[in-house]
């Protein structure tokens, strides 16, 4: 079995971490409030891995993340990905959200019709609750019905992903709205 290593990095919205075992990716970290605070989820995520620097791909990812979080477009979809570590249904869940252009979003709804189980809302949410690759498999593109936010697991959770879909600068609705210019945490809820 091939070395585990991480590495962590400083973004304009905390310190994220990229995880990879040969020359793909087996996990990424989305921003924690501090380094001690990433490093502990690391440990508990990938106990073998050990700290190296970013080069090649890695280096690669680094500097794709780090555009994405200070606004840049950026698609990170070609990035290597160990996806036979998730399970089936999993998989194909990550599949169309690596598919979701940048500033676009989908339905939870819309991604089980994608994948051919219409009803299946609820277990996309699990499967994206379980992303091990969370911003290079872009689950914050994911929205429940009606453009509200639902779940996300990571550091600050709900608020996290908003901050992310504001520098994106995300529609999460096909509806026109006054409120378009505002960030998504500042938007009234639609009735």
């Amino acid at each position: 079995m091939a070395t585990q290593h991480f590495h962590l990095f400083e973004t304009a919205i905390g310190v994220c971490a990229l995880a990879w075992e040969g020359e793909r990716f087996i996990g990424a970290q989305l921003p924690e409030g501090d380094e001690e605070g990433a490093r502990k989820r690391l440990a508990r995520r990938f106990p073998e891995a050990e700290e190296a620097e970013a080069q090649g791909f890695v280096a690669e990812a680094v500097d794709g993340i780090r555009a994405l979080f200070e606004g840049e477009k950026r698609d990170l979809s070609h990035l290597p990905l160990a996806l036979e570590r998730a399970p089936d249904f999993n998989r194909k869940v990550y599949e169309v959200a690596l598919s979701i252009p940048h500033g676009e979003t989908l339905t939870y709804g819309e991604v089980a019709q994608r994948i051919g189980e219409p009803g299946a809302a609820r277990a996309v949410g699990v499967a994206l609750g379980q992303n091990l690759w969370p911003i290079i498999v872009p689950c914050h593109r994911v929205l429940a019905a009606g453009g509200k936010t639902g779940g996300f697991s990571a550091d600050g959770g709900v608020e996290t992903k908003l901050r992310i879909l504001t520098i994106e600068k995300a529609r999460t609705s096909d509806e026109p709205s006054l409120f378009d210019a505002l960030p998504l945490a500042a938007r009234p809820p639609r009735g």
